[in-house]
């Protein structure tokens, strides 16, 4: 079964957090993804920049209309995604456990319905 495991955050503020701890942090994620590939159940993993950049469009209205940032308003924004295959929700939650985010954050389990790759889309679920 695939699962998204969705890293959700508070967003520090420039010079909040010093160099050694964003280099700390990059290690710890590194050795996870490391052994998520190891354990052959990690699909693919993204670190999102912080919410400044984001952009949101709707089309709820009828009409598009686009803004800067998140369309929800929270103190914690989405930080990354890992995607992985494993045989069930016990064994993606042992990995979100696992993942450094979750020790500053919290990390979303959700399963995967579907996913689109090399043009097919794939079932995994119910949607």
């Amino acid at each position: 079964m695939r699962y998204a495991l969705l890293l959700h955050s508070y967003e520090p503020t420039p010079g909040e957090i010093p160099q050694e701890g964003f280099e700390e942090m990059e290690r710890l994620f590194d050795a996870y993804g490391k052994a998520l590939q190891a354990a052959g159940v990690l699909i693919g993993a993204d670190i999102m920049q912080f919410s400044h950049a984001t952009t949101t469009l709707t089309r709820r209205t009828g009409s598009t209309q686009v803004q800067d940032g998140p369309f929800a308003e929270t103190k914690e924004a989405l930080a990354g995604v890992f995607i992985i295959e494993v045989p069930d929700a016990d064994a993606a939650l042992a990995w979100a456990e696992k993942c450094p985010g979750a020790s500053y954050g919290s990390v979303e389990i959700r399963p995967v319905a579907t996913s689109l790759a090399d043009g097919t889309w794939t079932s995994h679920g119910p949607a």
